[in-house]
């Protein structure tokens, strides 16, 4: 097919791309290098650019008018001092990218030399959205994609797009599937108030740690007997603090954890119960205090986006380059612009031969020989989606 020989002529660039921005990690909502390096290479390509779009995005347009499809690709790294031993390792401590944002935007600005160049582009616009701040929230609780929707970046799209690499499958595989995909993910942070004494003689106050002790029950009991059993839920506590002496009763103890799930009756159905699962505390004579912070809904491919991609893999790769789609808890903030437009996200297997090298670990890193896969797939879908549009 046209775009992936075309990827594959243009595969050292794209490399190089990912390398330089590997070596130069920036966190969310300080992408300022990478911002630059990207609109400076699209102007070299004579793409007109706009900046500071969601704080330190970028949004390019090639075309106009309708369909308009949305291609997205993140740029920003996480707070991991990188352990690989590569020439292109991060040159910035404590901060690295281990998740591939580096990749996604290389492989994005590989579609957009690819499209800029094409003769004979369907009509219509593609605009290519350079997120910043995919992996935390601001002050506000808004993330990379929030911001850029807010700043009308989606604005009059009838599709939009993505892939995200997958460091733990098989090089060039590619996994997609329709409905729901990812999970949403909500934050909750507790502390049960009691009565501290001293550890001799706890009948003259009320053991937070007793209290907590009975939360933790109820809530493990939440999933198992309050949601559907085929339906997708997890509530996990990781994190609890009480007490700095082995003989004191602490006043409280601290609760944090994440919530995650699929559809919003059951996101609602875990807050509720979560809240009922604390209240046990006040029958014991203590107190208690919750707050739940919603994070990213949930990924919910659109069928037909989804199946366009899937034919697109198997035109592009033939049918055993496909991987049956396996839903995860994780989360992704590309959920909030496919609730703008439709849209879907795809993976694409990038594992170095069978090392392991998770996402989010100081040794993450990938195959780079797909990243030409991944630039071709994606300006294949958007072409495919103009015409059909």
């Amino acid at each position: 097919m046209y775009f992936m020989d075309k990827a594959r002529s243009i595969e050292d660039l794209i490399i190089a791309w990912r390398r330089d921005i590997h070596m130069h990690p920036e966190l969310g909502f300080e992408e300022v290098r990478t911002s630059r390096l990207v609109a400076d290479t699209l102007r070299d390509m004579g793409i007109e650019v706009e900046v500071g779009v969601g704080k330190t995005g970028v949004v390019a347009r090639l075309g106009e008018g309708k369909p308009a499809i949305g291609i997205r690709a993140d740029m920003d790294a996480l707070p991991i001092q990188e352990e690989n031993n590569v020439p292109y390792a991060s040159q910035t401590p404590g901060v690295m990218h281990a998740c591939g944002h580096d990749a996604h935007t290389a492989m994005l600005l590989g579609v957009a030399k690819m499209l800029n160049e094409m003769p004979d582009r369907p009509t219509g616009e593609i605009r290519l959205l350079f997120q910043p701040c995919e992996e935390k929230q601001d002050s506000e609780g808004k993330s990379g994609a929030s911001r850029m929707i807010d700043d009308g970046a989606l604005q009059g799209l009838d599709a939009v797009i993505a892939l995200h690499v997958a460091s733990e499958d098989p090089a060039g595989k590619i996994e997609i599937g329709s409905g729901y995909l990812m999970a949403a993910a909500d934050r909750f942070i507790a502390t049960i108030t009691g009565v501290g004494c001293h550890g001799a003689s706890p009948h003259t106050g009320v053991d937070p740690i007793f209290l907590q002790a009975q939360v933790v029950n109820a809530i493990q009991g939440i999933v198992s007997r309050r949601v559907k059993p085929i339906e997708p839920a997890v509530i996990t506590i990781g994190s609890i603090h009480g007490g700095n002496a082995h003989n004191v009763i602490p006043a409280e103890v601290k609760l944090e954890g994440t919530i995650r799930s699929y559809s919003e009756e059951t996101r609602q159905l875990l807050h509720d119960e979560l809240d009922k699962a604390f209240s046990i505390v006040r029958a014991m004579g203590g107190d208690y205090t919750l707050t739940i912070k919603q994070g990213y809904p949930s990924l919910n491919n659109h069928q037909k986006v989804a199946e366009l991609i899937r034919q697109v893999a198997v035109e592009s790769l033939g049918e055993a380059a496909l991987k049956p789609a396996e839903p995860t808890m994780g989360a992704e903030d590309f959920a909030y612009m496919i609730q703008k437009a439709p849209g879907a996200m795809f993976f694409l297997g990038a594992r170095i031969g069978d090392e392991h090298r998770p996402h989010h670990s100081p040794v993450f890193n990938i195959d780079e020989s797909v990243l030409h896969i991944g630039a071709a797939m994606l300006a294949e879908t958007a072409c495919r989606l103009l015409q059909d549009s």
